[in-house]
């Protein structure tokens, strides 16, 4: 995540499918937001739906005009909006920001599974997703990434997880299947769920424990964002 994307489409449908999860504040998450430093790129430009309410708000008509007031009248683009107003209730943040330095890296995600120690879901907001190849951990754009052997960690000490994940330049379908199958290989989960919007997917690893709890705001987020995020 980069303060330059806040606010954009995928912000709305991404708090939008956060806040639905959470049932207003009733299920404890922590939020990772995997900080980087901003990069002066054109990503996160994509606020036109801002201007567009009569398409647009009726998904979520209270966080659409959160949204407005900071991108739009204030030109304030920051995660801190989200951490300081009630767009995500009752939810931890861990807002430090993530370098591509692989000590720095064992210290981040050290405090950060301190912080959400008492939540039952955890959220990691990567750049890009889960980690590729040709970046290793420690070396250069790492920071972008996840690592399965972070989210191992998290999974097996009792955490449901949900992660965001930019589309690879592949058939989408077959890229959410064959990242299910990697999932189930490396956590195991007792429950997958994914949620696709338009150019990005999330994938919902859940424990036994929150299965019951969480299928039925699973369908609501089907239903709420009928035609905006598909979910499977």
């Amino acid at each position: 995540m980069k303060n330059q994307y806040f606010g954009d489409v995928n912000d709305y449908q991404k708090y939008g499918l956060l806040r639905t999860l959470i049932y207003g504040g009733q299920y404890k998450i922590g939020v990772c937001w995997m900080l980087t430093a901003d990069d002066g790129r054109t990503d996160g430009k994509f606020t036109s739906f801002l201007n567009q309410p009569q398409v647009w708000r009726k998904y979520d008509p209270q966080l659409f005009d959160l949204l407005y007031k900071s991108v739009v009248s204030d030109r304030s683009r920051n995660v801190a909006l989200a951490q300081n107003t009630n767009m995500l209730p009752g939810a931890e943040f861990y807002s430090e920001l993530l370098t591509d330095s692989r000590n720095h890296r064992t210290k981040y995600f050290n405090e950060m599974k301190e912080k959400f120690s008492n939540c039952r879901l955890i959220f990691f907001d990567p750049d890009n997703g889960i980690e590729i190849k040709s970046a290793a951990k420690g070396r250069r754009n790492s920071a972008k990434y996840v690592y399965w052997d972070e989210l191992n960690e998290t999974y097996e000490a009792g955490h449901s997880i949900l992660l965001y994940q930019h589309f690879r330049r592949e058939e989408r379908t077959s890229f959410v299947e064959r990242t299910i199958m990697k999932f189930q290989a490396h956590l195991n989960p007792h429950k997958i769920y994914w949620f696709r919007t338009s150019q990005v997917v999330y994938f919902l690893c859940l424990q036994e424990r929150d299965v019951d709890i969480l299928a039925a705001r699973v369908g609501s987020v089907a239903k709420q964002w009928d035609g905006k995020i598909q979910v499977g």
